[in-house]
């Protein structure tokens, strides 16, 4: 086991090359480590870093997980694992960002990325609606239904009800599919048609679905169901 003068010796090289090379010279348990000097002061937070990406996957993976399961790796305590959760909360937030008070054609690409931060790793499905304006701006987004690993209830009057508080033109549904897989359902395309139907009486268009998977991302629109 490493002792305190050499952790101390890690850490710094850690930070200098992060400072000299940026965050793109440094592997996902690199960056993983750096972050756990925070909450783990006075330890060899390697193995734990590498201990995490191996259980989890990838750093979207560890910051998705339940903190119920990130304490069941050694070394990672409810404070670290609350220090952990916040990655994912300035990740969404800082994708938000990207999206927010602006059109979708010229951020389309920022509006997928934040939708998958906020979906790709989650262990049940949600269903999502962004609202958009008169000019196709993105001018917020609610979580309208959460349910099991395969199915999130979603109910097209609070859908309609939604938009219409928020004043929105248009709408883009979103939703995961926590299996992996992005490729629509059947019940996915009949659930988007019902939606289509009962929000054009009220003028509102639903510019595409998109199914956030682990790997890709499926739009509607793309693929010619809607």
């Amino acid at each position: 086991m490493a002792g305190p003068a050499q952790n101390d010796g890690h850490r710094e090289r850690l930070r200098q090359k992060l400072t000299l090379a940026g965050g793109e010279a440094l592997h996902d348990y690199e960056l993983l480590e750096l972050y756990l000097f925070r909450s783990i002061p006075r330890r060899d937070v390697k193995p734990i870093a590498k201990a995490l990406i191996a259980r989890f996957g990838d750093l979207g993976g560890v910051a998705a997980a339940p903190v119920e399961q990130l304490i069941t790796i050694d070394g990672v305590s409810e404070r670290c694992a609350a220090e952990l959760k916040l990655i994912q909360a300035l990740s969404a937030r800082l994708a938000r960002e990207q999206v927010i008070g602006r059109p979708v054609i010229a951020s389309w690409a920022a509006l997928v990325a934040y939708c998958r931060t906020a979906m790709q790793h989650a262990t049940t499905e949600q269903f999502r609606v962004l609202f958009l304006d008169r000019k196709n701006k993105v001018i917020g987004d609610e979580v309208l239904g959460t349910g099991t690993i395969d199915h999130a209830p979603v109910y097209p009057r609070e859908v309609v009800k939604r938009a219409l508080a928020n004043e929105a033109s248009a709408i883009i549904l979103v939703h995961n599919h926590p299996s992996g897989d992005a490729t629509p359902s059947q019940a996915d395309i009949e659930m988007t048609r019902t939606l289509i139907d009962v929000c054009k009486p009220f003028e509102i268009v639903v510019h595409d679905h998109l199914v956030i998977g682990r790997e890709n991302t499926a739009s509607f629109k793309t693929l010619g169901l809607m």
